[in-house]
Formats: structure tokens, C-alpha cells, sequence
């Protein structure tokens, strides 16, 4: 029986997505961190990424920006790992526009596509998200629409939300959500994201 929960379990988590092939590297110093941060002139705002399969429509990831004090990236455990990324905890620092920008079309490519959903927040929203990414700490694999899910629900004044494993039943939700903008991102990159990336690095460089 335990075996059969197990298997069951292990299915639910492949059908969610967000599986990590991201190399291994260590989370950025404190210092690093704070020379890192990036204030957005912008409203406060989430926006919220899903991945999509071109080929099947399943989500494959989700993440989160969030503009308060500042703008970062929550990326659970996402692949969005390079030596010249700030991150720490799951959180990507320094989102300026270009990391922005760099950040999307790492993961849209011939193989997904990036559905983008906007909406505003007030400060105090904004800023309690922000500080529950901060602390929620490094994500399980297929975890990535359950912890954001969680610290939107989390957020006094943030609209509920389902709490799901599932990447696109969160689009879904979030989408309907008043106010809430979507656009869909397409690039037909490599399919393998990482040489995207590498052919991305002069971009984040120039930071």
C-alpha cells in the first residue's frame, strides 16, 4: 500500500512539472545579495510566469515577479541558474529589465511557450509577498505551483487562489482573477534552454 501511495505520489509530481536539471550552484552570499538589489520605478505588481508545452498544453513550470521594495524573481525550484545570477532561497535578485527580459526567453523556445499575467497590487500586498518569498527558503522539485500558491495565500489582501501541484490549473485561476492582464511569449530558441542561456550571458553581463 505504501508503495502504491509512493508510485501515485511520484506521477502527481511528473505530471506537475517543475522538474530541476539546473546545474548545481550554491546560493549567493549575503553580501552579494544586497549589491544585487534592483528597485523598480514600476507599480507594485505580481506577475505571475507559466511554462507551457507547445506539444501537449500541460504547464511545465510556474514563477513569480514581484515589485515592491524590490524586484525580484521567485523561481521554485527553477533551472534559472548561472554564476553570474543572483540567487538565494529560490529568489532571483536584480531584476532589472534585461534580466527580466533574459529571464523569459531562457525558458520560452521551440518546445514551450511563456503565458505572462500581470496584475497590480497595492504597496502593503505587494511588500508581504515579497518578504514571504524571501524567507520561504529552497523549493522540492514539482513544488513550483504549490509554494506559490501558498505564499499568495498566505498574503493578507491577495485574492485566494487554489492551492494546486498543477502549473496551468494556477494560470487558470489567476487568470480569472480581476484585473489580472495575460500575454503569451513565444521564441523557437534550441530546445535545450541552457544553450539559450549561454547565448544570453553578454545580456546579464552588461548588468
Amino acid at each position: 500500500m505504501r508503495r502504491r501511495v509512493f508510485l501515485l505520489s511520484v506521477s502527481a509530481a511528473a505530471l506537475a512539472g517543475c522538474t530541476n536539471d539546473a546545474p548545481k550552484i550554491p546560493d549567493a552570499t549575503p553580501d552579494r545579495v544586497a549589491n544585487a538589489v534592483y528597485r523598480h520605478d514600476g507599480p507594485p505588481e505580481v506577475v505571475l510566469y507559466t511554462m507551457i508545452s507547445n506539444d501537449s498544453g500541460s504547464g511545465a513550470h510556474t514563477s513569480m515577479m514581484i515589485n515592491a521594495s524590490q524586484r525580484v524573481i521567485w523561481d521554485p525550484a527553477g533551472s534559472f541558474r548561472n554564476e553570474k545570477i543572483v540567487e538565494r532561497g529560490d529568489v532571483v535578485f536584480g531584476v532589472t529589465p534585461p534580466m527580466e527580459d533574459v529571464y523569459r526567453r531562457f525558458h520560452a523556445r521551440k518546445t514551450f511557450h511563456v503565458v505572462v499575467q500581470r496584475m497590480a497590487l497595492t504597496p502593503e500586498v505587494a511588500e508581504g509577498l515579497l518578504q514571504r518569498a524571501l524567507v520561504a527558503g529552497n523549493q522540492q522539485p514539482a513544488n513550483c505551483a504549490a509554494s506559490t500558491a501558498r505564499l499568495m495565500n498566505a498574503t493578507p489582501g491577495f485574492p485566494k487562489v487554489p492551492q494546486t501541484y498543477f502549473p496551468k490549473t494556477l494560470a487558470e485561476a489567476f487568470g480569472a482573477l480581476p484585473g489580472v492582464t495575460t500575454r503569451r511569449f513565444y521564441e523557437t530558441d534550441d530546445p535545450d534552454r541552457f544553450k539559450a542561456l549561454a547565448a544570453l550571458i553578454p545580456a546579464l553581463e552588461a548588468f
